[in-house]
């Protein structure tokens, strides 16, 4: 697996939902994104920030239709995953030592990563789940609700050990640093707090909006969507159908997170996010000043960018 490919499969880990300020974090460096504007800030091995900015209009500015429930967290989903690669790029060529190749990517050469990365995804976590408990209908019987439980349960399975697979990588390792670092910058923007490394570091790294909690979501809201596929259809119809309708789980577990995020002191709330909120504890790490002083620079410069525009609509 090249270092792009494995690196864009985090990437779908770290999305944040882009409401008012959100993050991402990259190689050796955190994505910050306001309402109209983005920022990158990465440190490069001389200890100097390489800085990137530019305004990133609403497309729901262009295009209102995207405003619509279901159909904004599909669109989101796509957009972060777009801007996140092109951050990605930009962070991987900051990071490298001098004397190492940069490897800058065209436009085809991103899609064509984002295209592989989401292939293989689909393939990980929705077909090889299907057809694993597929084999398993002799010791389970022939029960729709059961084979649709048992094709969840591996799902998650599946899920838990990418990321504690992956968790184990060096490089890896220091993404979910600077992923820490962005939760707690964004929380203490949140709070209002002056933005200092001492400031930041006192908040938790475990942020409710992350895009860790939001993979889970999806994994459980696909589990009740996937049981309305016809239990007799064969296999290659489920596994297309299951393509087909992963826009429809992504824009229901996105209004489930934005929702949650708004109630998020109801207890009933919390108790249903704790399981989010827990596995980010393999999706992040506890960062040092300087990664935290990336994280502060890059929300400076979003917010400088954007310019004092302030709007609660959703960014995407």
């Amino acid at each position: 697996m090249t270092r792009w490919f494995r690196l864009l499969l985090v990437q779908l880990l770290l999305l944040a939902e882009r409401i008012n300020v959100g993050g991402q974090a990259v190689l050796e460096g955190v994505m910050m994104r306001a309402p109209r504007s983005m920022a990158i800030a990465v440190r490069r091995p001389s200890g100097e920030i390489a800085v990137k900015r530019e305004e990133v209009p609403p497309l729901s500015e262009r295009f209102p239709i995207v405003k619509l429930p279901i159909l904004r967290g599909a669109v989101a989903l796509f957009s972060s995953l777009v801007i996140g690669l092109k951050a990605l790029n930009f962070s991987a060529n900051e990071a490298l030592a001098e004397e190492e190749e940069k490897e800058e990517l065209s436009s085809w050469a991103m899609g064509g990563t984002m295209a592989v990365a989401l292939g293989f995804g689909v393939l990980l976590f929705f077909v090889l789940p299907l057809y694993l408990t597929k084999l398993l209908v002799p010791v389970i019987g022939q029960s729709n609700i059961v084979f649709n439980l048992v094709d969840g349960i591996i799902r998650v399975a599946v899920f838990l050990l990418y990321i504690v697979s992956i968790s184990r990588m060096g490089d890896i390792q220091r993404v979910f640093e600077y992923h820490g670092a962005e939760h707690k910058t964004i929380f203490a923007f949140e709070a209002g707090e002056e933005l200092t490394a001492a400031t930041v570091q006192k908040y938790s790294r475990l942020h409710p909006r992350c895009g860790t909690s939001f993979l889970l979501i999806v994994m459980l809201v696909s589990i009740v969507i996937f049981s309305l596929i016809p239990k007799l259809w064969p296999f290659w119809m489920k596994a297309g159908a299951r393509v087909v309708l992963l826009p429809v789980i992504a824009g229901v577990s996105y209004e489930f997170l934005k929702w949650s995020a708004k109630n998020g002191q109801h207890p009933l709330v919390r108790l249903i996010i704790a399981p989010g909120l827990a596995l980010q504890r393999l999706t992040t790490r506890e960062p040092d000043d300087s990664q935290v002083e990336v994280a502060i620079r890059s929300m400076v410069e979003a917010l400088e960018e954007n310019g004092g525009y302030k709007d609660d609509r959703l960014v995407v």
